[in-house]
């Protein structure tokens, strides 16, 4: 047993440890989180506050995570050369603070349409998706940052204080007989807002003076990265919405589908410890044209991420029915078999980020962002095909996730070919022996 804990330690990015015990805290916050709520509101209320969520963990991560990989992916490539990230630091939360106000705006402008077409008419949970947004904007700056520098304790820090905010709220909440939506939704903005605020020293003694990054450097691959993770969003959370649109009125089927996804979703929360020390490991390696290092890191990972499925898929198969009944209170509307697609379509996800951070190494976010447009097309059509709803929802999800990861395994062939032709054509041209060293490291897999 200890060898086989050693060999899957071995097969981890570096740092992955150190924020694994902060994942699983925030993780399990989620589903305390939506457990406590469950038990504490109505059936209609809980499905605003579903919605809130989803809205959150979709349109929150696709417009404000970005942000931190593209932070992490520059800082780590930075560091591997040896400069410091205070200029990357402070350029970022100016262009963090114009995405987060533009967000807003654009939030405060529609919050009637809003709120009658997803709150039952409640402008106070639109208020309460703003500060999400702001909670998502200021935590995801810094641990891009404190990714891209290896700071991967602290970063774990933030996830911990992050979720155990969360989960101690939800239960002050419940013990003190709070049965506002409202309460539970504002868990979402104040628990990100101070885990940054009690981590931002670490961070700050972390960051050294170095050359200064261009405008150019952060915002080129942004847009289209942001693009990229908005669908990527749409994929993994439109059941919850495309129910809501197609049944708008089945608030039990609504609340128990978002249920569902937590729980068949459970390898999505673990493999969030390995996204910042795999992206910073890629883009370290590929900054100092170790290629052999970058496709051994894509092997291991590949090999967690099935495991990872595989030890969360049949447990969520056999027992999510039941689950959903005993931890939140949902209605008995959902089966095993609506649980295998979701199970199915989360292993395939999975494997679409890990290949999505590996485009994003290559500078690829054009081609990622095509290869999600055709998982988002594919999921699109089998929504709206006739048939049973939360059939339809559940099976998009996993073709959707599918047709992603066969898109993005062609297009990273193609860049790996690119790379290796483009390293022979610099030794060829510059004679250089240090060069044909370097090439025959690039080369390499």
């Amino acid at each position: 047993m200890k060898n086989a804990l050693t060999k899957v330690a071995a097969a981890l990015p570096p740092g992955t440890l150190a924020v694994a015990g902060g994942t699983v805290v925030l993780g399990a916050a989620s589903y305390i989180h939506l457990g406590v709520a469950g038990h504490s509101l109505s059936v209609d209320d809980m499905a605003n506050v579903s919605l809130l969520w989803t809205i959150v963990m979709s349109v929150g991560i696709g417009v404000f995570f970005p942000i931190e990989q593209e932070l992490t992916r520059i800082v780590s490539a930075r560091a591997a050369l040896g400069h410091g990230a205070a200029p990357v630091l402070r350029r970022a939360t100016l262009l963090t603070g114009g995405i987060l106000a533009a967000t807003l705006v654009a939030l405060g402008a529609a919050s009637g349409p809003i709120a009658r077409s997803m709150f039952h008419g409640d402008r106070s949970l639109v208020l309460a998706l703003g500060g999400a947004f702001t909670g998502m904007a200021v935590c995801y700056l810094t641990r891009g940052v404190l990714a891209g520098l290896g700071r991967f304790g602290a970063y774990g820090t933030q996830l911990g204080l992050d979720g155990g905010l969360r989960i101690g709220l939800a239960f002050a909440f419940a013990v003190a007989g709070v049965h506002s939506a409202l309460a539970f939704s504002l868990i979402l903005a104040v628990a990100p807002i101070i885990a940054t605020i009690v981590t931002l020293p670490p961070l700050l003694r972390a960051v050294k003076p170095g050359e200064q990054v261009g405008w150019s450097e952060l915002c080129s691959g942004l847009g289209l990265l942001i693009c990229s993770t908005l669908l990527s969003q749409v994929v993994v959370n439109a059941a919850v919405v495309s129910t809501k649109l197609l049944a708008p009125s089945d608030s039990a089927l609504i609340a128990a589908l978002l249920n569902a996804l937590v729980l068949a979703r459970v390898p999505l929360f673990v493999f969030g410890s390995l996204q910042a020390s795999l992206l910073n490991g890629l883009s370290a390696a590929i900054a100092v044209g170790d290629r052999a290092a970058f496709t051994g890191m894509l092997k291991k990972i590949g090999a967690v991420v099935g495991g990872l499925g595989v030890l969360g898929g049949i447990p969520a198969v056999a027992l999510g029915p039941w689950l959903i009944q005993v931890l939140f209170g949902a209605k008995p509307v959902l089966g095993c078999l609506d649980f295998f697609w979701m199970s199915a379509g989360t292993v395939a996800y999975m494997f679409a980020m890990v290949l999505g951070q590996a485009l994003m190494v290559f500078k690829r976010h054009n081609l990622q962002l095509l290869c999600w447009a055709v998982g988002t097309a594919v999921l699109a059509a089998i929504t709206f095909m006739p048939g049973d709803v939360s059939t339809r929802v559940v099976v998009a999800y996993t073709a959707g996730s599918v047709a992603t990861v066969l898109g993005m395994l062609a297009v990273l062939r193609q860049s790996f070919a690119r790379s290796a032709t483009n390293s022979a054509g610099l030794v060829q041209q510059s004679g250089d022996p240090n060069a044909a060293v370097l090439s025959s490291r690039t080369a390499g897999d």
